[in-house]
């Protein structure tokens, strides 16, 4: 049976919601500062190295997941095959936090992304937040090294095809 979760390219429709989110308390401790990352995700909506995905569970949208080209940002994160992608995502309602939801998400976003020729995913959850750090590895992550990013340090973890 395939997962639940169907990934909907986000419109500026889906700003309000994203908004919303963006301030919830769950969200703001991983994210930041709400208001700066509205500016960013917004601004991405036009950014061509960006896919921007509303989260939808059910018939319900749930979070929010950027892929991105890894060579159109200089990360930090060292050398990658060509065409690996990079994700940031969030749960946006607070009651599909745990439950397993993260990493079944993560899991099915993944496995599409590789199925359509992606050599790589990389991710860098804050070393601090252990709830991320374990999903991405239930959805096949593995932890590779300290990065410093410029939000700060980061833990680099990477699931190849």
């Amino acid at each position: 049976m395939a997962a639940p979760y169907r990934f909907r390219e986000m419109t500026s429709a889906d700003l309000p919601q994203i908004k919303r989110w963006l301030a919830l308390p769950h969200v703001r401790d991983w994210w930041g500062d709400p208001d700066e990352q509205y500016v960013l995700v917004s601004g991405d909506l036009d950014e061509p190295a960006m896919e921007q995905f509303i989260v939808e569970f059910g018939a319900r949208d749930v979070g929010y997941i950027q892929c991105y080209s890894l060579t159109a940002w200089n990360s930090g994160f060292g050398e990658h095959p060509d065409g690996t992608r990079g994700i940031d995502l969030f749960i946006g309602e607070p009651e599909m936090i745990e439950g397993g939801h993260g990493s079944a998400l993560i899991r099915a976003f993944a496995d599409a992304r590789l199925a359509d020729g992606a050599p790589r995913i990389v991710t860098d959850p804050d070393p601090s937040n252990p709830r991320a750090i374990r999903a991405y590895e239930k959805a096949g992550f593995e932890r590779t090294r300290m990065v410093d990013t410029p939000d700060g340090p980061a833990l680099l973890m990477v699931r190849d095809a």
